[in-house]
């Protein structure tokens, strides 16, 4: 049995208010501009960093603290280069390419549902693979890179506000028994983007936390 078509439609007028659509179209944008712009000068940093170390084997890169907080541990792993090359050279040519986006809403651009969906699926590989590199740092490497923390903090928030934005414009189509739980997403927006971030902190705490403790002691 197949569902009929009206039951996927999702246009503007089915997902969201104008007021809610208006306000998470502007605040994607945001997200998009600052955090592609932020992005951007942590991978161009990170980048910078790798570098330095290939030039100079006994290089210590800025952003090594202690022995949890080192980006020299974290870039001299096979997770560092998945694809055969530093992965900030990802970032470095995505995030610039983000934050126009955003920019070129802000200036009230509309953009084509192509697009965006165009925009969602690069989002969504983005802020999977950083939870990958997340796992990879905590629980194989032992340790945490900043530059790349900054990175995961800024990816989650684009590919979620991204999200949102599509389901308020109607740019994911929805069955019908789907669209309760779209309007949920919608409403608690910041709090399940909070949540999201307390949960990745604690997974940090208590993956470190003999070390953390030994600091207090």
């Amino acid at each position: 049995m197949t569902t009929a078509p009206e039951e996927l439609a999702s246009g503007p007028d089915r997902n969201a208010a104008p007021e809610t659509r208006f306000f998470l179209t502007r605040a994607a944008a945001w997200v998009l501009a600052v955090g592609g712009a932020v992005g951007s000068l942590a991978a161009v940093a990170l980048l910078i960093e790798k570098i330095n170390s290939l030039a100079d084997p006994n290089y210590i890169p800025l952003c090594s603290i202690n022995p949890i907080l080192s980006c020299g541990s974290v870039m001299s792993t096979p997770q560092a280069e998945v694809f055969g090359f530093p992965n900030p050279v990802i970032g470095v040519v995505a995030f610039p390419v983000v934050a126009t986006i955003g920019i070129t809403v802000l200036t009230g651009a509309r953009l084509p549902r192509w697009f965006w969906l165009g925009l969602q699926a690069g989002t969504l590989f983005g802020v999977g693979f950083v939870h990958w590199l997340f796992v990879q740092s905590v629980y194989e490497i032992g340790a945490l890179c900043p530059y790349c923390m900054v990175v995961w903090a800024v990816t989650i928030p684009i590919f979620w506000y991204t999200t949102l934005h599509n389901l308020a414009a109607g740019n994911l189509p929805l069955p019908t028994a789907l669209r309760p739980l779209s309007g949920s997403l919608l409403r608690y927006h910041g709090a399940i983007l909070t949540t999201w971030y307390l949960i990745l902190i604690a997974l940090v705490g208590q993956a470190f936390w003999p070390y953390w403790s030994s600091l207090i002691g």
